[in-house]
């Protein structure tokens, strides 16, 4: 945190010494679980300079951008994340100075890197003023919110950010975290971080639920919402009981005026990480069948543990057009990169 520093107001530099981040858990130091590795990371992703796994350009540069040929990179900060911060104005200090620190020793050092606007998200007078800091600066092309927020995303006290975030023509960036103080089950806190990381779609499919039924979509029919690490498995599966609903209960929600399903086709993409990996690998083509071929983005989610190689991160046959369309084609369409 004190890489922040050099971006915070004294008063916030003070703060962060005296209180630190104050996260809406129990856990103030470490995770709910003890993950698979130490910093959910790769063993072989420690940079030699001995900082943390993803903290070194010249190694990330080495290891992974020039290795995989990769063209454009997605920055998905996952620490310091004004949503989670209990305190408004230190929530809203720590988003700046995260976008400001990914400018300055990210981006501005390497094109191939794009960033993500952190936002105090459940602030969203302050959350729209840091998306129109940086709206129109090519080097951020994404809105990054928690998917365990305090509250369903799709309720109306965030809508002022969907509504900026349509403006400006800026996806939303949903990457499965938060530390809202909500199990990420709807049954309770699990035992394991096995139970954990598989329960991560059960969270998402209710985000997406949400944002559907609540109307979001039906405000902003041009958001773009990309969901990210959350598989997609269970996309065709949710989109089937919303429609099953739809003729008993659509008049609770009248301001729908299309099915649930057709929201899901018209405003959500999917990271391919963690793909699905089904014991007949045809199945997973009838997934994405439904879902959309243009609707998945290739995410590896370096450095972490279970991060894909695009090498050999599909196991099903892909004509060059599908193949195009997942490893590049989609993410330019939808980041408008060239």
């Amino acid at each position: 945190m004190a890489e922040l520093d050099r971006w915070l107001p004294e008063r916030w530099r003070n703060h962060r010494r005296e209180y630190g981040l104050r996260l809406r858990q129990p856990f103030t130091n470490t995770y709910p679980y003890p993950k698979a590795t130490p910093a959910l990371s790769r063993f072989d992703s420690w940079p030699p300079n001995g900082g943390p796994p993803g903290s070194d350009l010249a190694f990330m540069r080495e290891q992974h951008l020039d290795l995989l040929d990769i063209e454009y990179g997605m920055l998905q900060p996952l620490a310091a994340r004004g949503m989670d911060e209990r305190n408004p104005g230190y929530a809203a200090a720590v988003s700046t100075a995260v976008n400001e620190w990914m400018r300055e020793d990210w981006t501005s050092k390497e094109p191939r890197l794009k960033a993500t606007i952190a936002i105090p998200g459940e602030d969203a007078t302050a959350a729209v003023k840091e998306i129109e800091r940086w709206a129109g600066q090519e080097d951020f092309v994404q809105i990054a919110m928690v998917t365990r927020a305090l509250e369903p995303l799709g309720r109306q006290r965030y809508w002022p950010i969907y509504e900026a975030a349509e403006h400006y023509g800026l996806p939303l960036g949903l990457h499965s975290l938060g530390t809202s103080g909500h199990a990420v089950t709807g049954g309770g806190w699990p035992s394991f971080y096995f139970e954990e990381h598989q329960a991560v779609g059960m969270s998402m499919a209710a985000m997406c639920a949400s944002f559907v039924l609540e109307g979001a979509l039906e405000r902003f029919p041009r958001l773009k919402i990309v969901i990210i690490e959350g598989g997609f498995g269970w996309v065709p599966a949710l989109g089937w009981r919303m429609d099953g609903l739809w003729g008993s209960l659509k008049s609770e929600v009248p301001h729908l005026t299309k099915k649930p399903s057709e929201y899901l086709r018209s405003n959500f993409w999917f990271t391919t990480q963690p793909v699905e990996e089904p014991e007949q690998p045809e199945h997973l083509r009838q997934v994405i069948d439904w879902i959309g071929w243009d609707r998945l983005l290739f995410a590896t989610d370096y450095p972490h543990w279970d991060s894909d190689d695009p090498r050999y991160a599909f196991k099903i046959q892909m004509t060059e057009s599908e193949r195009r369309g997942i490893f590049a084609e989609n993410a330019r369409a939808v980041y408008g990169l060239g």
